[in-house]
């Protein structure tokens, strides 16, 4: 009975995790978590991408491997994007347009990011980012190496990011600067 539990609980947290992605693009799209938004929300672009994920991550976490492979390449080839196993963000993921995205599967990030297509958060000599809660990242943008992405901040399109970005900071360029420090 108890193997049953746990899967149980695994497969509600799994639905609970996507249920929140959902809501998260919805409003992001929609300004609106409506049913009729959500489910405009669960057929947008990024959104197989993010399922996918979440379907891997499960397997992972279930030591399902083959099952974490299959959905990993099925996200490469459906979801046009490569998120790498071991790849870890919180609820509220949103892939706004999955197209061209690269994550490392050494990645760890905090609930409520929002990333824009053409993305690459990598590593460098083995060291990964590692990212906070309410990230938006740009366009194009690129974030590599051993570098701390605080809660709140924004990275802008095509910028590079290969140092720290405190929390509440938007930050442009090649190599990118800080431009702007919201209040929190």
């Amino acid at each position: 009975m108890k193997g049953s539990t746990d899967w149980m609980a695994r497969a509600s947290g799994l639905v609970r995790t996507l249920r929140e992605d959902v809501r998260a693009k919805a409003n992001w799209n929609y300004q609106s978590d409506s049913p009729r938004e959500m489910l405009r929300a669960l057929l947008s672009d990024g959104t197989l991408a993010v399922v996918l994920y979440r379907l891997m991550q499960a397997s992972h976490h279930a030591g399902l491997a083959p099952a974490e492979m299959l959905f990993n390449k099925l996200n490469t080839v459906f979801g046009q994007c490569i998120i790498g196993r071991g790849a870890e963000f919180g609820p509220g993921l949103v892939l706004i347009h999955s197209q061209g995205v690269v994550i490392n599967g050494a990645v760890q990030a905090g609930r409520d990011v929002h990333i824009e297509h053409q993305v690459t958060i990598g590593a460098e000599k083995g060291k990964s980012p590692s990212l906070g809660n309410n990230v938006f990242i740009g366009c194009g943008a690129k974030i590599v190496g051993p570098v701390n992405i605080g809660d709140g901040a924004r990275i802008g399109a095509n910028a590079v990011v290969l140092h720290d970005v405190p929390a509440d900071t938007t930050v442009v360029g090649i190599p990118a600067k800080p431009v702007a420090r919201r209040s929190s």
